[in-house]
């Protein structure tokens, strides 16, 4: 019975006939006064599963979001689709936030969103003895955790808060990422009851990854900016200088550009993001300070113009593109370079020594994943604990090249690195290998290794390429410090006695790795561009006047357009054509609340075209 009432709320709010994947199983455990813990990939729908209760629950439902401006587009789109929610937030004034709470008393609102350090506040704690709760929603939840990547300690507020309340609510938490030890963490810090735990999968199989190392970064951002033409996209840089140069880039190349970094006042940033929502720039470039919370369903590309400081934050990131279902590209640069930047921020940064050598591990693990050869996707899902089969759409799954038989070579490294007693890095094992004269090599004595010298005709980049790649393979590990050192693994002996061979992709395979061997270093083959599917040249048509309507009227009602409907939801109408109102309630996305403040503008758009 409750979940008939639930499938009959999902059709009339929200315009869908089904639960995803894990939807149903979370929703039920909520409605039997169940405690949850959903753990879904960014677009899979989590919201849903806080939406649907609030609306059939007594009493009030609580969510704990941790940025401002996802407050305000999800508290948008519910009342958009017909549910009564608010949010209490610093930019309320003092009468507006009076105004509020005696909304809130009088049970006009369902949902009401706050931001953690709400519950910092005696005022509000207080004021809640007033008001009947039955369900608290952690947003984010990962940022309850110290081993996750977003740490914030007013997250640990939320269990003081939950256990004070008489009867004590239901408490459902939500991540996208979480590793087993984040997910442990959670459960424990929200002192979560026995919770029904759903995890729904890592993978995005609408996603393709893509790893570009070395060559121009500029004319490689160029290059996917002019595939994704007139889309939305978001361009990750490491540190504030790298998002104005970078920034200062693309608006003279004659992209509308935004920028975002702390290093901005807190209104510009407030304008950048509020420009970027409604479709008004095509591009923002920032640093992770452009975080959690983006609700932008029609990010078409995600580039990381340098290396994150983990896979976790990279997939949180990452996953910002195709939120709606449709396509979408991740590309991630690999220099160096950017590996010496996220040392000097992890040394920067605060934290006792087993944080920091945590973060180094973590940074380990990214640099990794930059030269792994198989499915990327495989990847990503894999050191979250999880499986999954290839995903047939990343860099390394599209590449047909040959792979290179580079035992040999693979040999000489793994002798050398044993020779230098596995107490040195990756760039002087590379030196060594390459036969430099550096007075360091020399007071060691590794000029009289055998080894010494053994790759001269190579570059030190090429040779750190190789080194990085037979880490990433799992031949060599890199220890988990500031000064991090090359050390063999037991799948060496097995290399050294002949019983297993060692293999390259031909593109990172100089020839003199290989006689008669032609091939290059660098990136694989491209992905393929995001986007949706293919509609035609008459639907793209219709879907470019649809766009338009969409912005007039998100302009009027001052909401970024895809709360009024999302590009998934515009395509499927691009390819239904309804001509009735009738017909448009066979379109997902559109719910009761929709067809009637919308419904009849676009009908009439369609029947023009």
């Amino acid at each position: 019975m409750a979940m008939d009432r639930a499938r009959s709320a999902l059709r009339t709010y929200f315009g869908y006939d089904s639960f995803r994947q894990g939807q149903e199983e979370l929703i039920g455990a909520i409605l039997s006064h169940r405690d949850a813990l959903g753990i879904m990939p960014t677009g899979a729908g989590k919201s849903i599963c806080y939406q649907i209760p609030a609306v059939l629950m007594p009493g009030l439902t609580i969510v704990v979001s941790p940025l401002i401006s996802l407050m305000k587009d999800q508290v948008d789109a519910l009342n958009e689709s017909g549910i009564s929610a608010a949010l209490l937030n610093s930019t309320l004034t003092v009468a507006e936030m009076n105004r509020r709470y005696r909304e809130i008393e009088a049970g006009r609102y369902r949902v009401v969103y706050i931001a953690p350090e709400r519950l910092e506040s005696d005022r509000f704690t207080g004021w809640l003895d007033r008001v009947p709760v039955s369900l608290v929603a952690v947003d984010e939840a990962h940022c309850i955790s110290q081993w996750g990547h977003d740490f914030r300690p007013s997250y640990l507020s939320i269990a003081r808060l939950t256990e004070r309340l008489d009867p004590r609510p239901v408490v459902a938490a939500f991540t996208a990422t979480a590793t087993p030890e984040v997910r442990e963490d959670i459960v424990n810090r929200l002192r979560l009851h026995a919770p029904v735990r759903v995890t729904t999968g890592y993978a995005r199989p609408n996603l393709s990854f893509r790893v570009a190392r070395g060559g121009d970064k500029r004319q490689e951002l160029l290059r996917c900016l002019r595939e994704h033409d007139g889309e939305a996209g978001i361009v990750y840089a490491s540190t504030r200088r790298e998002v104005e140069e970078c920034h200062a880039f693309l608006a003279g190349q004659g992209f509308r550009a935004g920028k975002y970094h702390a290093g901005l006042d807190e209104r510009a940033r407030a304008e950048a993001q509020d420009a970027f929502l409604r479709d008004d720039l095509q591009v923002m470039v920032a640093t992770n300070a452009f975080g959690m919370g983006i609700d932008k369903s029609n990010v078409r590309y995600v580039v990381h113009y340098n290396l994150p400081k983990n896979l976790e934050a990279y997939y949180q990131e990452a996953g910002r593109a195709g939120r709606d279902g449709a396509p979408g590209e991740c590309i991630l640069f690999y220099f160096p370079q950017d590996t010496a930047t996220q040392k000097y921020l992890i040394e920067q940064g605060e934290g006792d020594e087993e944080r920091k050598k945590t973060a180094y591990r973590q940074l380990n693990d990214m640099v990794q994943y930059a030269f792994h050869q198989e499915c990327l996707q495989q990847a990503i899902v894999s050191y979250f604990g999880d499986v999954c089969e290839p995903c047939g759409k990343c860099g390394n799954c599209l590449d047909t090249a040959e792979r290179i038989d580079v035992t040999e070579a693979a040999k000489v490294v793994f002798a050398c690195v044993a020779g230098m007693r596995q107490r040195f890095g990756v760039s002087l094992t590379a030196k060594v290998l390459r036969g430099s004269g550096e007075a360091k090599i020399r007071e060691f004595g590794f000029d009289r290794l055998p080894v010494y010298g053994r790759m001269s005709k190579r570059t030190e980049k090429e040779i750190v390429g190789l080194i990085q790649s037979l880490a990433a393979q799992g031949y060599l590990r890199v220890t988990d410090s500031a000064y991090p050192v090359v050390t063999l693994t037991p799948r060496v002996r097995s290399v050294m006695d002949g019983e297993e061979r060692v293999y390259r992709r031909v593109e990172q395979v100089r020839a003199a790795d290989v006689p008669g061997a032609a091939g290059t270093s660098g990136p694989g083959r491209r992905g393929p561009r995001g986007g949706g599917d293919d509609l035609g040249a008459e639907g793209e048509a219709l879907f470019a006047k649809l766009r338009t309507l969409r912005k007039s009227l998100a302009d009027r009602e001052n909401v970024p357009p895809f709360v009024i409907f999302n590009d998934a939801t515009l395509r499927e109408i691009c390819r239904i054509r309804p001509t009735t109102e009738r017909d448009m309630r066979s379109v997902k996305g559109i719910g009761e609340a929709k067809l009637a403040k919308y419904g009849r503008v676009f009908l009439e758009v369609i029947r023009e075209h």
